[in-house]
């Protein structure tokens, strides 16, 4: 039997329509400069330096890709932030399972001090020279390593994570499998992770892209350019094609050269998001559950 349809009053209606015009709003002001952005990496340097790209590529060229991909320390970027990113983020998720899970059972003794000294880690940091003090007595300055360990814990991780646990995996499930002789690796293993996909997502997603646009680290710890991220090659680029007017007679030639700046800088946006932009999709419907499920207080 079919249920009479729910009538909706004038202020009901007159309130949707008031959410979905600040709703298409909203959508136009975040959507306006990624187009805009898009657009000009594929337009002319002419086009890009006088202004007349709008929503769509002015006389279409790939010549700002063209000469992106011309420098060979794109690809080493590529590699080595790919390399930060896989590494650091399995590194990064196994850490925050491996402390937060125990801090989600109720059996686990001291888990609210060591909870409270996690926390107090957020509040206080020792700064940028201790920090440096500390990855250069354990060896790790130009060294990959120094990419992955300091940063290899975060405590905000930590709490959605135990969050998680406490709400989604039942205290009576662990004494089931503990009464059938299950050790706890092979409950972490065999349960939790398999109920936890949703956090997971999460945690990978916001730990990837993390790793993805780190620079200052890399700034600070490493010397080599060979180990270079992918952003500090980007940074470096931008600044080797920044016009100096007073090395320029000819106005003609220093247009030009401020075009394809203006164009390499656009290009540069797209070929560092891109990576970001297309592992999104695939784990947007883990990601919303997870965080949801994971900011609840438990």
């Amino acid at each position: 039997m079919n249920k009479p349809a729910i009538r909706e009053s004038l202020p009901d209606r007159l309130f949707l329509i008031f959410v979905y015009v600040v709703l298409s709003g909203a959508l136009v002001i975040v959507l306006f400069p990624l187009l805009h952005i898009l657009s000009a990496s594929f337009s002319s340097p002419q086009a890009v330096n006088s202004g007349r790209v709008w929503l769509f590529p002015v006389d279409f060229t790939l010549a700002g890709y063209k000469a992106v991909f011309a420098n060979p320390n794109i690809l080493t970027g590529y590699g080595n932030s790919l390399f930060y990113a896989v590494t650091g983020t399995f590194v990064n998720v196994v850490m925050t399972v491996l402390i937060a899970y125990p801090l989600s059972r109720r059996t686990f003794y001291g888990r609210h001090i060591i909870m409270m000294l996690l926390v107090f880690t957020m509040l206080f940091d020792g700064g940028l020279i201790p920090n440096y003090m500390v990855v250069k007595s354990l060896g790790m300055i130009d060294t990959r390593w120094a990419m992955i360990i300091p940063g290899a814990l975060a405590v905000f991780q930590v709490i959605i994570a135990r969050t998680f646990f406490q709400t989604s995996i039942p205290e009576e499930l662990a004494e089931a499998s503990e009464i059938d002789g299950c050790s706890d690796v092979r409950f972490i293993t065999s349960v939790v992770l398999p109920l936890s996909k949703p956090i997971i997502a999460v945690m990978t997603l916001m730990y990837a892209v993390g790793h993805w646009n780190s620079y200052f680290g890399a700034l600070i710890y490493l010397k080599s350019p060979d180990m270079f991220p992918l952003q500090i090659v980007l940074r470096n680029i931008l600044i080797l094609n920044t016009v100096d007017p007073t090395m320029m007679a000819n106005v003609d030639d220093m247009l030009q050269l401020q075009g394809m700046s203006e164009l390499l800088k656009y290009s540069l946006i797209v070929v560092a998001s891109a990576p970001v932009l297309m592992i999104y999709p695939f784990v947007q419907k883990h990601f919303v559950k997870g965080v949801l499920i994971g900011s609840l207080k438990g």
